[in-house]
């Protein structure tokens, strides 16, 4: 049982009403995931679903890059829902499955285009040193820019954000998706 369960339509306040409605019109669904325990807070729902519609879709970073990105958040989170709903599409945008498979089980894959590398070391660095050298700094402005460095940063927060969400409110991975090994 979810710690923040999925409020049922009837049961919505005004404001929640609204906001869901509004999710509904940008995403063309109900809120789903880490957007069904925030809308017991519908503001803080709204500003996380606008940033998630730049990030995913408008961002300096391309898909592939953001999908691997995304990969090494949840796994740094160990979020299986997040897992659940990036890993395919990761595949899709071409992260190899052997890459997949390496971040999965928390090593640094061996095989990473010199893009991936960049990420890597730019998400590792930050989520784990709390800063970014600027050595890993200039690669990654070297290959998507400065707009790309902030959108990066910002990519890694955001799906930081949605990460301890679920894991706070106990959100389930959708049914019968692997889930990741935890980790101390």
């Amino acid at each position: 049982m979810s710690r923040l369960p999925t409020i049922a339509p009837q049961d919505y306040t005004r404001k929640q009403k609204e906001a869901a409605e509004a999710f509904a019109v940008a995403r063309g669904a109900e809120p789903f995931g880490p957007f069904a325990s925030m809308l017991h807070s519908p503001d803080a729902m709204l500003a996380a679903s606008r940033m998630g519609e730049y990030l995913r879709y408008r961002s300096a970073l391309p898909p592939r890059s953001s999908e691997f990105v995304i990969l090494l958040v949840a796994r740094a989170w160990s979020q299986d829902f997040e897992w659940a709903i990036h890993q395919p599409i990761a595949l899709k945008e071409g992260v190899t499955a052997e890459t997949a498979i390496a971040i999965a089980d928390g090593r640094r894959p061996s095989q990473m285009t010199r893009e991936e590398e960049a990420l890597y070391d730019f998400v590792d660095e930050l989520m784990h040193r709390r800063r970014v050298s600027d050595a890993t700094f200039a690669r990654v402005e070297a290959l998507f820019g400065k707009r790309g460095a902030v959108d990066l940063t910002a990519l890694v927060g955001y799906y930081a954000l949605l990460a301890m969400q679920m894991n706070v409110a106990e959100t389930p991975a959708p049914a019968g998706a692997p889930t990741l090994k935890r980790f101390p």
